[in-house]
């Protein structure tokens, strides 16, 4: 995965918490078993944690301004990003929502931007406060997006993913799949108490799996707002294999197997590793929304 190496980067996407501290309330998911469990429910749910009951009870648990804010300082370029992990996340931020952005304009409807906030060990959200045991996530409550970048060291440890530049983008791209269901209103079909393999928590998690190969299909041709030329100049067959692997490696059969070790279908909140592959897939092929309506 590469980007254009004179393109502009949108620090503004993304804040930069990285070393703050959270005031009011405190994080309930410590490591240890305590934290496996709390990932593997929690693993791109896609709401807050609150929801997982992992929120804590302080009524101001918002980020503070980063003493640190690496990314604002040295995210600069499209070559910064083709170098460092957290301006790729800055790029791969910016290149999902400017996919977004001209779609749902298209479309004739109106798309907010959502900001990834990076942090370290825990942070305060709308939702409530978390560990990184729970996972990246999107908090519909203040419309962000939550990442540790620690987690693509466990995706490729802990879950065996192959890792690489493009197993990142998949997971940035899933959460933002969420936010897209936030805008459309689709989001809290998946908040009825349901689990199972065909519960509407696995399609809403499948379906976000489809909108991030949707993004795929059309980074390499979709113009950035600042250049007019794509920020994403080339993604490799090997790149999507690394995305497939992600999105197979967070199959709740997989995990459940690996830490539990049995299968329990009627648990799943995300569906298998071969349905999580295969609903990318599908958006990556065809590049087109209709093509994502896993609740059919």
């Amino acid at each position: 995965m590469q980007f254009d190496d004179d393109a502009d980067l949108d620090t503004s996407e993304v804040q930069d918490v990285r070393g703050s501290r959270i005031p009011g309330g405190r994080a309930t998911v410590g490591g240890g078993i305590i934290g496996i469990i709390a990932l593997v429910l929690g693993l791109f749910l896609g709401v807050g944690p609150d929801q997982l009951g992992l929120s804590s009870g302080g009524p101001d648990t918002s980020p503070t301004a980063s003493t640190a804010a690496q990314v604002e300082r040295t995210c600069r370029t499209g070559r910064d990003a083709n170098t460092r992990d957290d301006c790729r996340i800055v790029a791969v931020v910016n290149s999902v929502q400017d996919y977004w952005s001209q779609e749902f304009r298209r479309r004739r409807a109106t798309y907010t931007p959502a900001r990834t906030v990076l942090f370290s060990d825990r942070v305060g959200t709308a939702c409530g406060s978390a560990t990184s045991a729970v996972g990246p996530f999107y908090c519909p409550g203040d419309r962000q997006v939550y990442l540790d970048l620690g987690f693509f060291d466990e995706l490729r440890t802990k879950f065996g993913s192959s890792g690489g530049p493009f197993a990142q983008a998949y997971v940035v791209a899933h959460e933002y799949g969420h936010h897209v269901q936030d805008l459309m209103g689709t989001l809290g079909r998946s908040q009825d108490g349901r689990t199972g393999a065909n519960s509407n928590a696995v399609r809403v998690e499948l379906q976000a799996d489809c909108y991030a190969g949707v993004w795929a299909h059309h980074a390499t041709t979709t113009p950035d707002g600042s250049t007019g030329r794509p920020l994403v100049t080339s993604l490799t067959p090997a790149d999507i294999r690394d995305g497939l692997d992600a999105a197979a490696a967070v199959g709740d059969d997989r995990i459940q197997e690996k830490f539990q070790g049995r299968v329990t279908p009627e648990s799943w909140t995300h569906g298998s590793a071969a349905q999580r592959s295969q609903w990318f897939t599908t958006g990556y092929r065809g590049g087109d929304l209709a093509d994502c309506n896993t609740f059919r």
